[in-house]
């Protein structure tokens, strides 16, 4: 136990280090710095890619150049090199307040998101990067609380990529503040869609939401454990739309729900059971390795191996799948959010010994054919 808490207080020291000197060094050498850190400890713990031939649709990833955020910049050179060893053809990008518009109305700025990435896809398809196709679908966003006021929004969004324009995300995931510690989830920018309680219950989201269904677009369920019934409700009032489930519904490991996993998951399997019985949802399966979650990855002196991960992840992904189907389940990596505790490689392979007893067929759908069929992307 000693060594335990000898080793967490280093890594905290280290972080805290790198953070300040990030603070007061040059922007390009503070964030070499800081990216060469993460990079050192991650080769910390070193795996091949299991099964490098397997097929791999990766539904949830972002891209971001902010100092605000760590790493401060994740683009397509970062995903590439992630990537490289797993056999990722395509990408879906998912909305994270990156490169709003600085001019115009306020309402339309989302769009500057869609245009950088629609930019990034565009190079990526070159085949400058091989066979990786990075954003081949795009999910943005649009404040959904503007009731009908939001049509003209999505179809501006849809029009700034149309090739691969998939669905809206409006986070909703909402604690009641000081349940969670500051820092054990990202702060949100002033700009981004405002994430307010029982967001999704709120009749001007809901009018805003209907809007979906006329333009074809799916909605991104970002939401905590403490939540999952109210998205259950809104699938069931809006049964056409589909609704794709992030992040096994963020189960919360920190402040107040620190200790009482046993608990928190008795709970989150009843919700799961509910939700599962709305056939308009689908679910990612990983985004558990969060500072949120409480895990504690990112304190240790070496990241996790794969094995750690799925020991500590394995029935929660069970559960989720053995509720869903493997049909309405898709592998996703959150990066690089959940880059802060794993890597690419642990994490893929991580999934890859979670399915050794599934059929073909059964993994295909889930590292492939569910993600490429939710959103609608093309064969490649």
């Amino acid at each position: 136990m000693g060594r335990t808490k000898k080793t967490s207080v280093a890594r905290r020291g280290f972080l805290k280090g790198a953070a300040a000197f990030v603070a007061t060094a040059p922007s390009a050498v503070s964030q070499n710095t800081a990216a060469q850190a993460a990079q050192d400890w991650l080769s910390l713990t070193q795996e091949a890619p299991l099964e490098p031939e397997l097929p791999i649709i990766d539904p949830h990833h972002h891209l971001w150049d902010d100092p605000a955020r760590t790493p401060q910049r994740y683009l397509l050179e970062h995903l590439a090199a992630d990537t490289k060893g797993h056999n990722v053809r395509q990408t879906v990008f998912i909305e994270c307040g990156s490169m709003y518009r600085a001019d115009g109305p306020e309402e339309f700025r989302v769009l500057g998101e869609t245009e950088f990435v629609q930019g990034i896809a565009a190079e990526c398809a070159s085949g400058r990067y091989g066979d990786l196709r990075a954003a081949a679908g795009i999910v943005g966003t649009a404040d959904l609380r503007l009731g009908d006021r939001v049509a003209p929004v999505l179809e501006a969004q849809v029009a700034a990529s149309r090739q691969r324009f998939r669905g809206i995300r409006h986070g909703a995931a909402w604690t009641e503040p000081g349940e969670i510690p500051t820092g054990s989830a990202a702060a949100r920018a002033p700009n981004r869609p405002a994430v307010v309680p029982h967001l999704l219950l709120d009749s001007n989201f809901r009018r805003g939401y209907a809007h979906l269904r006329t333009y074809g677009l799916t909605f991104e369920g970002w939401v905590y454990h403490t939540q999952i019934a109210e998205l259950a409700d809104l699938a069931n009032v809006f049964p056409d739309t589909t609704i794709v489930f992030n992040h096994l519904g963020g189960p919360i490991g920190v402040g107040a729900y620190s200790g009482r996993r046993d608990e928190i998951f008795r709970d989150w399997k009843a919700a799961i059971a509910e939700l599962s019985r709305c056939p308009n949802v689908v679910a990612k399966i990983g985004g558990i390795q969060m500072v949120v979650n409480g895990y504690g990855w990112h304190e240790r002196k070496k990241p996790p191996t794969s094995d750690e991960l799925l020991r500590a992840n394995r029935d929660w992904y069970l559960y989720t799948i053995d509720q869903f189907t493997p049909a309405r389940c898709m592998f996703e990596s959150n990066f690089p959010v959940d880059r802060l505790s794993c890597s690419y490689t642990v994490l893929w392979n991580q999934f890859k010994k979670l399915t050794n007893g599934f059929s073909a067929g059964e993994r295909s759908a889930m590292f492939h054919d569910t993600a490429m069929r939710v959103y609608r992307l093309p064969r490649h």
